[in-house]
């Protein structure tokens, strides 16, 4: 195995996204946390409140002679809902909305092409609400929200 990458990525309740990426051949690791906030070291009490800007994240460590981005991207895209702003299902809140964190200029402009293709396919009634924005500290989710669902033997909280 060569270089590793990373992907931030934000499609509502962390926990059943962190499942789906985890599953996929060619990832390494996923970490349940908090970007695009403006607190440091922010708790989950604090997110959930919706006052400090930060998103439910899930960081992807791949292999990329795996795991292409875009195929990423593609699993992003089926993951959750990307028509719904600021809530996935009974999850409702800033925190919970869709993003795309870019790490890098490669990143954003597979994320714009990702993006745009997913709108021009026509398989959802309302435009892509995803926003793709630049990554910044990623913040680690408390432990006990790390593989939340592995831990109480559930595949999935699929709604």
């Amino acid at each position: 195995m060569g270089e590793t990458a990373t992907a931030t990525l934000g499609a509502g309740c962390f926990w059943g996204v962190e499942v789906t990426f985890r599953n996929l051949p060619g990832v390494l690791d996923a970490r349940v946390g908090y970007m695009g906030g403006d607190v440091d070291h922010p708790t989950y009490e604090q997110v959930c409140s919706g006052r400090t800007g930060h998103v439910e994240v899930v960081q992807v460590t791949y292999d990329p002679d795996e795991l292409a981005y875009a195929d990423l991207l593609e699993t992003f895209f089926d993951a959750h809902d990307p028509t719904q702003v600021n809530r996935q299902g009974p999850d409702v809140g800033t925190q919970y909305r869709s993003v795309i964190f870019v790490h890098d200029e490669d990143q954003k402009e597979a994320a714009i092409a990702a993006k745009s293709a997913r709108e021009a396919s026509g398989r959802h009634r309302a435009p892509i609400a995803t926003a793709i924005e630049p990554a910044g500290t990623f913040w680690p989710a408390e432990e006990y929200h790390q593989q939340y669902l592995v831990k109480r033997g559930l595949a999935t909280c699929r709604i």
